[in-house]
């Protein structure tokens, strides 16, 4: 294979690499996934979105501060660079099985968000027609998919900050609705009413929200000056990340009472119709349809990049690093089409209880992939030949701080019982994984 056919193009710029971490973390998680989290802990779950984006600061941070290191390596790189092939192989796939399932839960919101307007049409309908679309989208050069993204993420953030202004608006009375003195229901209704173990309880939700954000690892090889552009990147993208989080919350907590909230809809439609603004409601489902198809987007992007990243190490079949005359993967994308398409069926099986049953696979396999990067930094930090300007600090406590409280929330996960289905099946690819890798290592030797 010509090294020219394997070799991705650096064409994405500094606003599609920010734009591109934002849209792989602002999806299903927060205009869906939120119901969820708010129902587990009340309105006190802002602070599970507060202490996961810390934690996810520090992921970053450590990503940012290797790729200064180690230029020309992405994120799969570092951990290769640290444990070596056997580990890296069970992350890889594991970190592609992740995104595979992202896709499909974004698609599949995408569908419940349509059945708004076309509530006739079979959801797995709905879901394998968005699934057609993303993969399309993919299929263009890597420039254009940068800038799909830049406009598909740009939409969902402006109009998350229009949400704010609005709901804060009603909030204070400055802008009339059909109701009056939201602001009872902050003090009528209990801050913590879970206890503390419900914010503990909806973290492994709110890392899944977060998930995505880490993908910037996976643009170091497609993007110009990326030493340069990851830490103003970094720096940007969680404080916007927490706000996009943290303000809405609030804001749909006190504009209707938290348990009030249904699964059934996105709490932003679900609160702009209840305060009387179903026009709005119009608008607000639109925009919910772009975001998460923008997470979809940024998902099968990782995806795809994830098996090339494998597969010029060894660790996947060659043909995966194939990159056609677009920059794009172009079998990895093929394979990675099919399942995504194939897993929109699901909606067909379970449309009721999927999104309980899928959302809390990816929390888990974030949460590993995050310990992965942050070992991965303790252990690289004494190779680096140059010790990098930007890197996390405390060095070597914070960030094994950060990976001992994402094995506590992992452990957290697989003790409760309502996660006995999604444990088994993480558990199950991530055994599956181990084993292929050590008969792949002694079939090597």
């Amino acid at each position: 294979m010509n090294t020219n056919q394997t070799e991705l193009q650096k064409k994405l710029l500094p606003r599609h690499i920010r734009f591109m971490a934002l849209g792989g973390a602002i999806g299903t998680g927060i205009f869906k996934g939120t119901s969820e989290t708010v129902s587990i802990a009340g309105p006190a779950v802002v602070l599970s979105y507060i202490f996961a984006g810390l934690l996810l600061l520090v992921v970053m941070t450590a990503i940012a501060e290797m790729a200064i290191a180690y230029p020309g390596t992405n994120m799969k790189g570092f951990i290769h660079k640290a444990f070596g092939t056997r580990v890296s192989f069970v992350i890889g796939w594991l970190y592609c099985f992740m995104w595979l399932v992202v896709c499909i839960i974004e698609v599949i919101a995408a569908g419940s968000f349509l059945q708004y307007w076309f509530p006739s049409i079979p959801l797995w309908t709905l879901s394998v027609l968005c699934a057609s679309g993303i993969v399309a989208i993919n299929f263009l050069s890597v420039k254009h998919y940068g800038e799909f993204e830049f406009w598909f993420a740009g939409i969902k953030i402006t109009m998350i900050v229009l949400f704010i202004l609005l709901g804060a608006g009603i909030l204070f009375d400055i802008i009339p609705s059909n109701q009056v003195d939201y602001l009872q229901n902050y003090t009528n209704e209990e801050f913590f009413p879970k206890g503390f173990s419900g914010v503990v309880s909806a973290l492994l939700v709110v890392i899944f929200s977060y998930g995505g954000s880490e993908l910037i690892g996976l643009t170091l090889n497609e993007t110009k000056d990326a030493e340069k552009v990851l830490p103003k990147v970094v720096r940007g993208v969680i404080v916007r990340i927490v706000l996009f989080y943290t303000l809405p919350i609030l804001i749909i907590c006190g504009l209707i009472p938290w348990n009030q909230l249904s699964g059934d809809s996105s709490p932003f439609v679900q609160v702009l119709s209840t305060v009387g603004f179903s026009s709005a409601a119009h608008i607000m489902n639109f925009v919910l349809i772009t975001a998460v198809l923008s997470a979809a987007n940024s998902g099968l992007y990782g995806c795809t990049r994830m098996l090339h990243s494998l597969a010029m190490e060894g660790e996947a079949p060659k043909w995966f690093a194939y990159v056609s005359k677009k920059g794009i993967p172009l079998y990895g994308l093929i394979c990675s089409a099919i399942v995504l398409i194939g897993g929109s069926f699901i909606a067909y099986l379970s449309p009721e209880r999927i999104f309980g049953y899928l959302m809390a696979i990816p929390g888990f396999t974030v949460s590993i992939v995050w310990i992965s990067i942050c070992l991965a930094q303790v252990k690289l930090r004494k190779t680096y030949e140059k010790q990098p300007s930007f890197k996390v600090w405390g060095f070597p406590y914070i960030s094994l701080f950060t990976a001992l409280v994402l094995t506590v929330i992992c452990v957290i996960f697989m003790l409760n019982p309502q996660n006995r289905i999604s444990m088994g099946v993480c558990l199950g690819v991530l055994c599956l994984l181990i084993i292929v890798s050590v008969l792949t290592k002694q079939r090597s030797k």
